[in-house]
């Protein structure tokens, strides 16, 4: 049964097309348009109730969020394409550890951010330069923990890439693409050298070929 997923031009979803590469699992994509409110439309409400993306449907097995998502099928395909969770408990809970850090201390100002310059302007809102210099700045809070970290490992759980860098591939391409903010990860050596690898795996830049989004 091919894996269906909701909303690939939108950015967490890409959180899960990655990883579906990654793991050499067959999928194909339904758009949901969030500009003309196919999210909240009642067939959709019946998959994901808060009227957000992505959604998957893997036979009769139905999930939603975007980090549980890309938990299960790199815990279901184990053994099959890239190891995505560690080789040990250890490894594991390091890549949960940062899993959860890229949830609640990299997404929150970083979505602010994108929200504010990416699809604000798109629906008539105007920036509040407040908002953003707030966001920005812790932002770079994160980002200054990431260079020390990365200046020990060469990804954020080890030596190895996991779902903790995956998950940070959606989000941190706005800035490097029409925000303009290609700086606060290139003013980092380490942070900058890391986003290169991970950037150019070639699930990536597939994903960018397929599903451009608004990059």
């Amino acid at each position: 049964m091919v894996v269906k997923v909701y909303g690939p031009d939108y950015a967490s979803p890409k959180r899960v097309l990655v990883c579906l590469i990654e793991k050499d699992v067959e999928f194909e994509t339904v758009i949901v348009d969030l500009f003309k409110g196919e999210h909240k439309a009642p067939e959709y409400l019946k998959l994901q109730p808060f009227g957000s993306v992505p959604v998957v449907q893997d036979g009769d097995y139905t999930l939603f969020d975007s980090r549980a998502i890309i938990r299960y099928y790199a815990e279901k395909y184990k053994h099959q394409g890239t190891e995505l969770l560690g080789k040990t408990i250890e490894e594991r809970g390091l890549v949960e550890q940062w899993l959860e850090v890229e949830a609640h201390n990299f997404q929150p100002p970083i979505y602010d951010l994108v929200h504010n310059l990416v699809y604000g302007p798109l629906i008539g809102l105007t920036p509040d330069p407040k908002q953003l210099k707030e966001s920005e700045d812790k932002l770079c809070q994160v980002l200054d923990i990431y260079e020390e970290r990365l200046s020990k490992s060469k990804y954020l759980a080890g030596d190895f890439f996991s779902l903790a860098d995956l998950s940070h591939l959606p989000f941190t391409q706005y800035l490097m693409g029409k925000m303009g903010k290609e700086y606060l990860i290139r003013d980092r050596k380490h942070v900058s050298g890391w986003w290169d690898d991970i950037s150019s795996r070639p699930s990536w830049k597939k994903v960018l070929e397929l599903w451009p989004g608004q990059y």
